[in-house]
């Protein structure tokens, strides 16, 4: 489903629900403060639910968001032929918040992810965007798997938003991606995958 028919009001609701209930976050402790980034809103590109690209005026730079792994959208070069279910609406959800903000900050890790993309925490007039998202029930939290990435106050937030948002209403992320991998295989096979743009669909 085009991202344009998610129910805009379902999504002003969402996030102004989660302005008023996520973590307020002030300058973080030790030495993740000087790593703190502002981030013109104008810069910042959307796709899905947990990842941005940050169009610097130098090179974009893509940031996978720490933490949370969000439904899925359909990506057709990453066989994913069709959108998860609350992938879209994960999706507006995030573009959203950042619409509503004030203030937009990263936080980098010290490393990247296999695919080079930076690893960061965003922040939301001082919110940690990860809490929020999981707390709305449109993210699992991921923290567990891979670790606090060397950033252990942001972690510990999206955990406790994680127990307070209790089981979340769609398939775990990365078992629908390896199950759609499996049909997008077997659609190509058969001559039935979707074209999209970068196959000259109009």
């Amino acid at each position: 489903m085009p991202r344009s028919l998610v129910p805009l009001a379902t999504l002003l609701v969402l996030v102004a629900l989660a302005w008023g209930l996520g973590p307020r976050t002030g300058a973080l402790a030790g030495d993740e403060a000087p790593t703190r980034q502002e981030v013109e809103k104008a810069y910042v590109a959307f796709d899905d639910g947990d990842s941005i690209t940050i169009r610097w005026p130098e090179a974009p730079e893509v940031v996978r968001l720490l933490g949370i792994d969000t439904p899925e959208i359909q990506h057709l070069e990453h066989d994913l032929p069709f959108a998860q279910p609350f992938g879209e609406k994960a999706a507006g959800f995030l573009e959203g918040c950042v619409a509503v903000a004030s203030r937009v900050e990263i936080l980098r890790a010290s490393t990247q992810d296999p695919y080079g993309r930076t690893l960061a925490y965003l922040f939301l007039d001082g919110k940690n965007y990860s809490a929020l998202v999981v707390e709305a029930g449109l993210a699992v939290a991921n923290t567990s798997h891979y670790g606090d990435n060397g950033l252990p106050a942001p972690a510990a937030e999206v955990e406790k938003a994680a127990a307070r948002a209790g089981p979340v209403p769609f398939e775990k992320p990365h078992r629908y991606r390896a199950r759609m991998k499996k049909v997008a295989a077997w659609m190509k096979k058969r001559g039935t995958y979707p074209r999209g743009p970068q196959d000259g669909e109009r």
